[in-house]
């Protein structure tokens, strides 16, 4: 069984026990550092941590009158610490506690985020495997091309999976950085030594530069990475949506005892779960371009960006999980229809193997345009008669017949032949890690 990560472990990052615990861990620490380069007492540093705490509702309370919540957190921490309270904050501005907070918990959500990304890689890599030789058609433009593998379009998946761990990580190293430089990122009123302490204590990097605020251009990064990944949840969703469709029916959603699928048609049986994450990449979308427009920001800080990143940063983060919670447990019960796979591969009568007729006539000495139009010609008529085959029509066709041998046309329709390079391709991929 594949582990799962409960989905309240991602909510709690965001709620306001979490933000103002991490606030009081950054202040406290800022105190620590400071104590240590002997710019107060070591003995206040001491009363603080033994004294330091808050209450969420007195905070939001106080703030009711402050319209300022960092300074509503301090007033109600101040009166739990008393008179050594002063050394609380010296020389910092909002955003340094602000900021530092907010990388923090996107670097602990994509952390969770990575987890499940690979949860979703192993169940990818098992039936991609499991599948490998389940012969399916392959169709471009939604017409029917070639025969390819189920577990190719796993394959697929896994891959594209693979690079969005990559992005992720990536990422995730971009939005682990802190600041506790001061009102315009000068550290005029406090070492950068303080900062230097605090970030290796917060498990992030001090930003090389800064100003009032660490630079939104991450924040993108971090929101481009989700919906990218969203994006690909999507892809796969619609691919499921296609294979479920009545005249396809090749694969679908599990459906469990006593689901329904339709409050009118009792037979119903829908794919809720696809639908519901293609729709739910269209917000993460949505939140990406809502970090763009926050990378410009007037001069040193404005706060257009504050509220803004209230809403995208959890609800990302927050949606994305779910939605790889959703997709595990959808490909991992998937439900495969091989005998329909086959019965598909036979709705066009063999026009599959076109361009392997196409390609042995040109090999015969035949020029590309002449053996385009002698397959072409029998393929039309096989298309708009369904009594027709192709195998057959070539057969009584004189000129092809001058060209191929009637076991060389049979030795063409087969369709092991046309998977002969899929142990290949997975030695490249699947098999490789």
């Amino acid at each position: 069984m594949i582990e799962r990560y409960t989905l309240p472990e991602m909510g709690k990052i965001f709620e306001d026990e979490f933000k103002f615990s991490t606030w009081l861990k950054i202040e406290i620490l800022a105190c620590e550092a400071r104590a240590k380069l002997g710019e107060i007492p070591a003995g206040a540093v001491k009363i603080i941590k033994d004294k330091a705490k808050f209450d969420v509702k007195r905070i939001l309370e106080i703030e009711e009158t402050t319209k300022h919540d960092v300074i509503a957190f301090l007033t109600n921490v101040a009166e739990y610490v008393g008179e050594e309270s002063r050394h609380i904050h010296y020389g910092m501005t909002s955003s340094d506690i602000l900021d530092t907070t907010l990388s923090y918990q996107m670097k602990t959500a994509g952390e969770l985020l990575l987890k499940s990304l690979n949860d979703f890689k192993k169940v990818l890599k098992r039936k991609a495997l499991e599948h490998k030789h389940t012969i399916c058609i392959g169709r471009s433009h939604g017409i029917h091309a070639e025969p390819t593998s189920m577990g190719l379009k796993f394959a697929l998946w896994y891959e594209e999976t693979k690079r969005n761990i990559r992005r992720l990580q990536n990422s995730i190293a971009s939005i682990s950085v802190g600041q506790i430089s001061g009102a315009v990122g000068t550290f005029e009123h406090l070492s950068p030594k303080v900062e230097e302490y605090v970030c290796k204590k917060m498990g992030l990097q001090p930003a090389s530069v800064s100003t009032q605020v660490i630079q939104r251009d991450r924040h993108a990064e971090f929101l481009s990475s989700i919906a990218i990944i969203g994006s690909t949840l999507e892809k796969i969703s619609v691919e499921i949506r296609h294979l479920q469709r009545t005249e396809v029916l090749e694969a679908e959603e599990f459906f469990s005892k006593g689901q329904k699928g339709s409050s009118a048609m009792p037979h119903k049986r829908n794919p809720i779960i696809s639908e519901r994450i293609t729709g739910l990449s269209r917000i993460l979308r949505a939140n990406a371009l809502a970090a763009f427009e926050n990378v410009a920001l007037w001069h040193e800080r404005d706060i257009s960006h504050s509220s803004v990143e209230r809403i995208i940063v959890p609800d990302s983060c927050i949606t994305l999980h779910y939605m790889l919670d959703l997709i595990v447990k959808l490909i991992d019960r998937l439900i495969v229809y091989p005998q329909n796979m086959l019965q598909n591969l036979e709705l066009t009568r063999g026009l599959i193997f076109s361009q392997s007729i196409l390609l042995k006539l040109i090999e015969k000495g035949t020029s590309r345009e002449a053996a385009y139009k002698l397959v072409q010609e029998p393929a039309m008529a096989v298309w708009t008669d369904k009594n027709k085959n192709l195998k057959d029509e070539l057969l009584d066709s004189e000129e092809v017949m001058r060209i191929l041998t009637e076991n060389e046309i049979k030795e063409i329709f087969s369709y092991e032949k046309m998977l002969k390079n899929v142990d290949y391709i997975f030695s490249r991929s699947v098999e490789l890690d």
